[in-house]
């Protein structure tokens, strides 16, 4: 792997501060790997042309003393955000060739800040899967399979965005995450991956898939990293009424600050029947590393946990059989010529739709249906709301939960797509947050004995990223996850 390559964001920016290197050069060597790294399918639309002129205007804010917190820095978008006059498609057939005229207010944050966008990446259809399964595009692949053995998963939704860090073909990338699909990804390909608070970041201009549930965040190698692109994601937007109308605080001194005396949560409902033996095991170092940087460990109940995924799995597939009804064939995306309207919109949304979106607008549609309204949706959300209060109570006790990321390492592409029960599984600890509208973050912490990356997950109260980042920094103190996949740019054949 080109030194290039092998630095921090914190350190690549450090760089360019002092002109040792240009964001011209840093740029070269990601579309290089970009292109090294092609059998992973992370990226989907490269931009080429559009990073080059980011990266000179960049290094011209550098020479005139000028440049913002991201400049210079090569970053990948997950194709659920909108680009101006870049095509969006949400990995659906059905927005195939759509350009928005517009985009999206967290990556005109990110670009603002100086990032130079590298391309869309990779992801499961409409967001809405657990391995990247789901894309039109075919599967993103897991940087650390073997070059000569299955191809493992990346995760899901934002399998591309995860991949594509760990191989070393974006500095950092965005994604999103409704019930997981940040930290899981994470977590399977051992970078950090953070999801704010709902309402930290704005959705406007993200194509929403849930929207209670959707939030953007950031993957990196580093929590440092994590810290340093949130900043300049986070912040209130007029556009968006769930914006947080609040000021984003330096994320950065957080990660410094150290965790004595902080109190962490241990959920006993988190010792679920099937988990991997070494993740349990990884949880309890990741116990006793707490311990020793000073932090209290207390054990707490979340009592409503196990009523989690199935409250997701209807308030979820309710969101997007809503949210989806706008893509009907008149206005944008694909259409499908018919006699009558209603045949349009059949052909159209049969042709243009995948089967797991079918599945999940189906879902939705049923139980939003009258009579069932209220046995299904409505009881969902008040479950919803006792999941919250679980939260609410606990941390009226601790300053931060910590809980394994996923149940299992990740999988063979393929070995569970065919079983959609197993794979709603693997969000078995993350969809809580997203259902109580919590900040959580995974940060990789160890293998398997299969030799494949293991994270850990911490969450905190709401609007508390801060307490995330030292107690995650703590983590990756003592972790000192530092491998390198085998299939990561300079070594991918």
């Amino acid at each position: 792997m080109s030194d290039l390559l092998k630095m921090t964001a914190t350190q690549a920016r450090n760089l360019l501060l002092k002109k040792e290197i240009s964001s011209v050069e840093l740029l070269d060597a990601y579309q290089t790997a970009m292109e090294e790294t092609k059998g992973l399918n992370n990226y989907v639309t490269p931009t080429f042309e559009v990073a080059k002129q980011m990266a000179m205007d960049a290094d011209k804010a550098y020479s005139q003393g000028t440049a913002s917190s991201l400049s210079g820095l090569p970053i990948g978008v997950k194709d659920l955000f909108c680009t101006k006059d870049i095509e969006t498609t949400a990995c659906s057939a059905i927005l195939k060739g759509f350009l928005p005229s517009y985009e999206s207010t967290v990556t005109s944050k990110v670009w603002k800040s100086g990032g130079v966008m590298l391309g869309k990446l990779n992801c499961d259809e409409f967001a809405m899967g657990s391995s990247n399964e789901t894309s039109i595009f075919g599967p993103s692949v897991n940087p650390w399979s073997k070059k000569d053995g299955n191809n493992l998963s990346s995760g899901g939704s934002s399998g591309g965005s995860a991949s594509s860090v760990a191989a070393g073909a974006a500095l950092m990338s965005l994604g999103t995450d409704t019930g997981g699909s940040i930290r899981q990804p994470a977590a399977f390909c051992g970078v950090v991956g953070l999801k704010p608070t709902y309402g930290r970041c704005s959705r406007w201009g993200i194509v929403a898939f849930a929207s209670s549930l959707d939030q953007a965040g950031p993957f990196t190698r580093t929590v440092e990293d994590s810290a340093l692109i949130f900043s300049a994601m986070a912040g209130h937007d007029p556009k968006d009424s769930t914006s947080a109308s609040l000021k984003v605080p330096n994320f950065s001194k957080a990660v410094h600050a150290g965790i004595e005396g902080l109190r962490i949560g241990i959920p006993a409902e988190y010792y679920v029947d099937g988990m991997d033996i070494d993740i349990l095991e990884l949880w309890k170092k990741g116990r006793a590393w707490l311990e020793q940087a000073g932090a209290t460990i207390v054990d707490i109940s979340l009592p409503h946990t196990k009523y989690a995924l199935p409250c997701y799995y209807i308030i979820a597939p309710a969101e997007a059989s809503s949210n989806l009804a706008r893509y009907d064939g008149v206005k944008y995306g694909k259409r499908i010529e018919a006699e009558t309207l209603d045949e349009m919109y059949e052909l159209t949304r049969a042709d243009g739709f995948g089967e797991e979106v079918q599945r999940r607008i189906l879902i939705g549609t049923y139980a939003l249906s009258a009579g069932y309204y209220d046995a299904y949706y409505l009881k969902a959300q008040q479950v919803r709301r006792l999941i919250k209060e679980d939260f609410d109570k606990a941390f009226n006790e601790v300053d931060a939960i910590l809980t394994p990321t996923t149940p299992s390492p990740t999988f063979p592409l393929g070995a569970e797509v065919s079983d959609p029960i197993t794979m709603y599984l693997n969000d078995v600890f993350t969809v809580p947050a997203n259902l109580a509208g919590l900040p959580g973050i995974s940060v990789p912490a160890g293998l398997s004995k299969q030799g494949l990356p293991l994270g850990l997950q911490l969450l905190a109260s709401h609007f508390r990223e801060d307490k995330l980042f030292s107690t995650a920094s703590a983590i990756e103190k003592q972790a000192e996850f530092s491998l390198v996949p085998p299939r990561a740019a300079g070594d991918l054949q």
